[in-house]
């Protein structure tokens, strides 16, 4: 079975045909059960996303910030597994036919073999992976088997890459580029940027990839500041302190859809 990377760059240029941003939810699977964190997606979509990342989580997440580490821990305390990832990624397809990632560190692939994680991604229907942590000089083996199995590779950059080092990551990349508004780990930001901007027109220069901006957005006016230059609009914080600050599940599950509404009206820039 082949994986979802067309169905991703349909949603994307739906969007753009629409004159907006997409808007990209961020959720880690296993928070804050297996079952909890799939319908936590099904709630984004309902409320507007177009995408979801599902993060796979991680005990050292170098790239994530503490209100992500914090659902990660509680993920990983309840025994989350790549298996429940998967799980999660056909779930959530299954019910919404809508683009589903995982966002992951190199090592849990490592570990769990390439073209078994390739393989098991596509056959749930997934649409390929962001890799913040693989080098681009280091990604063969994963580009062949992502290549073979039909699944996007999504590289991050970040306002430290030069122009010939931009250059070298999008050739490398597909589905889109995911450029990180700063340097620094996820979280919320009282501002997104000029930095977030000019990462982009540079990213622009090089690709005819979309550009997705992450890291900081949190509200329907960051995402509509976002989306005036952004093809896509990245938010996983914001959506993940919900549910952890949520009084229980269901609060949980409502508080993540309405945001996910305002955002989606943020990133219409009308």
């Amino acid at each position: 079975m082949s994986g979802n990377v067309e169905l991703l760059g349909q949603v994307l240029a739906k969007a753009k045909s629409e004159d907006r941003a997409a808007l990209i939810a961020y959720l880690p699977a296993g928070f804050p059960t297996v079952d909890g964190g799939i319908a936590a997606i099904k709630a984004v979509l309902a409320g507007g996303a177009d995408v979801v990342e599902v993060g796979l989580p991680h005990s050292d997440p170098v790239l994530d910030g503490p209100v992500i580490q914090t659902a990660d821990d509680i993920a990983l305390k309840g025994g989350v597994k790549i298996a429940d990832v998967m799980r999660t990624v056909r779930e959530a397809y299954e019910a919404t036919g809508a683009p589903i990632l995982v966002m992951t560190y190199w090592n849990p692939i490592d570990r769990y073999g390439v073209e078994r994680f390739t393989a098991e991604l596509a056959e749930a229907g997934g649409a390929g992976c962001i890799l913040p942590d693989l080098p681009v000089q280091e990604a063969g083996l994963w580009r062949e088997h992502a290549a073979k199995h039909g699944l996007a590779t999504v590289f991050v950059v970040a306002p430290s890459s030069k122009d010939a080092r931009l250059a070298e990551i999008t050739a490398a990349g597909s589905g889109f580029v995911y450029a990180a508004s700063l340097m620094g780990v996820t979280g919320t930001r009282a501002s997104v940027g000029e930095q977030a901007q000019g990462l982009v027109e540079r990213t622009r220069a090089t690709t005819e990839l979309p550009v997705c901006v992450g890291l900081g957005v949190s509200n329907a006016a960051q995402a509509k500041e976002v989306a005036a230059f952004a093809d896509g609009v990245i938010v996983g914080t914001a959506f993940v302190k919900q549910m952890l600050d949520a009084a229980d599940d269901a609060a949980g599950l409502e508080a993540v859809r309405e945001l996910a509404g305002e955002l989606a009206q943020g990133v219409r820039r009308g």
